[in-house]
């Protein structure tokens, strides 16, 4: 189940809410056996449970009793706070066991537990929030890589203000009465972010001039709206100059021949690439066009899929911003 972007509920529907910290990280699902097993499937579906070797003492946690939990999968900065670039290190190690054991010594991981769709042969996704968080706060999941924070009902503004206060990315509001939708982005969680930000899909890159000649200068960014990949911008601040080479190497490996956006961009010596990676950018404002204005980039997303990177624009925008 996914948030929808949104505001604070009103004050006179407060008291019908939870809030819950909105995390940096990766999201998953964990799934117990109750013979001691524990599968770690991401977003994409895939099977991470290798890329975190820490959590799996996790699986016995419960003895005999199956159950399938939803969390994020965070790392912590010395000031305990999520941090996304530390947990890089650890994505995409779901192949490479050794590896993830030498990083998992180095840059441990929390995974942080705020669902409970299943439990011991019953399933719970048609039991209402507050009823699955109870059970959830009940099976009293707490160890020395994770944890079930609680979530505060009602005070939605004094919450998001904690958030501010302390640099936290957002919150999560997530009405009492609500059932468990998965693969939905429901109405009935709403996420908050402290600052706007988008996913979106990388698809060309303008080459950089002077220090940066043979690296990306900008990428061409897009998300799918209307059935096409519609072009919302360039992004040409924001990295490291690691960052600047990894993502050179990234997009040299998938160059094409052929413009991935629908209308085609007004953009002079551009290089095309497949639209498969997935990125986090920072932006002001979006135009009535839908492009992004003063964009800058925050991060890659190896944990979302290409399709994750949707934009809620209506199908009739006018292509003759696609220069923008």
């Amino acid at each position: 189940m996914l948030a929808t972007p949104g505001t604070l509920p009103p004050a006179a529907q407060d008291a019908r809410w939870a809030y819950e910290t909105k995390q940096d990280g990766q999201r998953v699902v964990a799934y117990l056996d109750g013979a001691g097993g524990l599968l770690l499937r991401a977003r994409s579906g895939e099977d991470i449970t290798a890329a975190y070797p820490e959590l799996r003492p996790l699986g016995r946690i419960l003895g005999a009793t199956p159950a399938i939990l939803d969390g994020e999968v965070l790392a912590l900065d010395e000031e305990g706070r999520a941090d996304f670039q530390l947990l890089q290190s650890r994505m995409g190690l779901a192949h490479a066991p050794a590896r993830a054991a030498r990083r998992a010594a180095q840059v441990p991981v929390h995974l942080v537990l705020f669902d409970l769709m299943y439990l011991g042969g019953r399933r719970l996704v048609r039991l209402p929030y507050a009823g699955r968080r109870e059970r959830l706060a009940g099976l009293e999941l707490s160890g020395p890589y994770w944890s079930t924070p609680g979530a505060i009902v009602g005070h939605g503004a004094e919450a998001l203000a904690a958030t501010r206060e302390h640099g936290l990315e957002g919150l999560v509001c997530k009405r009492l009465d609500s059932v468990y939708e998965p693969g939905v982005r429901s109405r009935a969680w709403i996420k908050i972010r402290n600052m706007a930000s988008e996913d979106v899909l990388v698809g060309g890159w303008l080459p950089g001039k002077g220090r940066l000649t043979g690296l990306p200068g900008a990428v061409l960014v897009g998300q799918r709206a209307g059935g096409r990949l519609r072009y919302v911008g360039s992004v040409g601040t924001g990295w490291s100059e690691a960052e600047r080479e990894e993502l050179a190497g990234l997009l040299a490996a998938l160059a094409s021949d052929a413009c991935p956006f629908d209308p085609v961009p007004a953009a002079r010596g551009a290089r095309w690439v497949l639209p498969r990676l997935v990125g986090e950018v920072r932006y002001s404002v979006r135009t009535r066009a839908g492009m992004l204005r003063q964009p800058s980039w925050l991060r890659l997303r190896p944990d979302l899929a290409p399709e994750d990177a949707a934009a809620d624009l209506p199908e009739d925008l006018p292509d003759r911003d696609a220069s923008g």
